[in-house]
């Protein structure tokens, strides 16, 4: 299929293709040529152009910076389209970007943690100054309520509460999400009296790129495709949730924060909110995988462990949060 949808639409960009490291949403492949590379995504949970479109609207208008890390760049098609609906009776669409060299670091390397809180403070300004004409398709975590129809408030207490038998073995983690969807629900208004602006909304480990010969320094910041209008604080929050239970976990969080603060201050209220809005990333992505498991998108062991982990993620941030808010203030103030 892949070598299909490069001769249909891309025939300069033929070659040997190679399966990337996919998420839980897209499909990636590396495409191999003597001349030059290239990186194919299949959007497979959605069939809407229009966030593709807002996506690639960012990155056109991030373009014209003058960044100190790359970003991705998409190829147009023989037509001038930058989506292409795949032929395939899916209705999913496709797009082709240009390669970008780098590596890939391990979850629990924390060499690059300063250069990654510079990159994400620099984009956090970048993204400040954007010019986008369209409107943002994803909403705003604190919209956490609309944003998942499949899981109404209702629905999801009571499978906290009286799981079914394939989740018998998680009940004390469904109630420990529990409490803490009940908690955030309860905060969301006050959220979104923070500062606004475009965020990325999912900077972590597997959507940055860092130098191959020098592990410290972050080269790429990737995966556009959740960008949207948010509280200015999410952004570092979203990459602070994913240091939780690492080894090295403190170390990570100081060196990140020492980074972002580098190009960006935030306000004793934002600073504030970050262990909350680490708190509203975790449910939120409870919710997501929640909501793909009622919709038959997973099976329910991958419901399952994604719950193991999160439960682990709120005990790990009542662990730290004496010592981070100390941290936080030091540091972003």
């Amino acid at each position: 299929m892949i070598q299909q949808l490069l001769q249909a639409y891309w025939p300069d960009w033929t070659g040997d293709t190679v399966e990337g490291p996919s998420g839980w949403n897209n499909t990636t492949r590396f495409i191999y040529n003597s001349q030059r590379r290239s990186v194919m995504r299949i959007y497979n949970t959605h069939r809407d152009k229009s966030r593709i479109e807002f996506e690639f609207a960012v990155l056109d208008s991030l373009q014209s910076m003058s960044l100190s890390f790359k970003i991705p760049t998409p190829i147009p098609a023989t037509l001038g389209e930058k989506a292409v609906q795949i032929q395939d009776g899916s209705d999913r669409y496709a797009c082709l970007f240009a390669y970008i060299e780098g590596a890939r670091p391990e979850e629990d390397d924390i060499q690059a943690a300063y250069s990654f809180g510079e990159k994400t403070g620099e984009l956090v300004h970048a993204l400040a100054k954007c010019s986008v004409e369209e409107e943002p398709v994803y909403p705003p975590y604190f919209e956490l309520l609309q944003s998942y129809p499949s899981c109404s408030k209702a629905f999801i207490l009571d499978f906290c509460k009286q799981p079914p038998i394939e989740f018998q073995e998680q009940r004390a983690a469904l109630l420990t999400l529990q409490e803490a969807y009940i908690d955030i629900c309860s905060r969301l208004d006050s959220i979104k009296s923070l500062p606004q602006q475009l965020v990325h909304g999912d900077l972590n480990f597997s959507n940055l790129l860092v130098d191959s010969e020098n592990m410290n320094t972050v080269t790429a910041l990737l995966d556009f495709e959740f960008c949207t209008r948010d509280v200015r604080a999410m952004e570092p929050a979203v990459v602070i949730s994913g240091f939780l239970g690492i080894r090295d976990e403190r170390e990570a969080i100081r060196q990140f924060c020492e980074g972002f603060a580098s190009t960006v201050r935030l306000s004793k209220e934002e600073i504030i909110a970050i262990p909350v809005l680490m708190r509203l990333r975790l449910v939120d992505v409870f919710l997501h995988f929640f909501s793909r498991y009622r919709e038959g998108t997973d099976e329910f062991h991958i419901l399952k462990e994604q719950v193991n982990m999160l439960a682990n993620g709120f005990k790990s941030l009542e662990q730290s949060q004496e010592w981070m808010e100390d941290l936080l203030f030091q540091t972003l103030l």
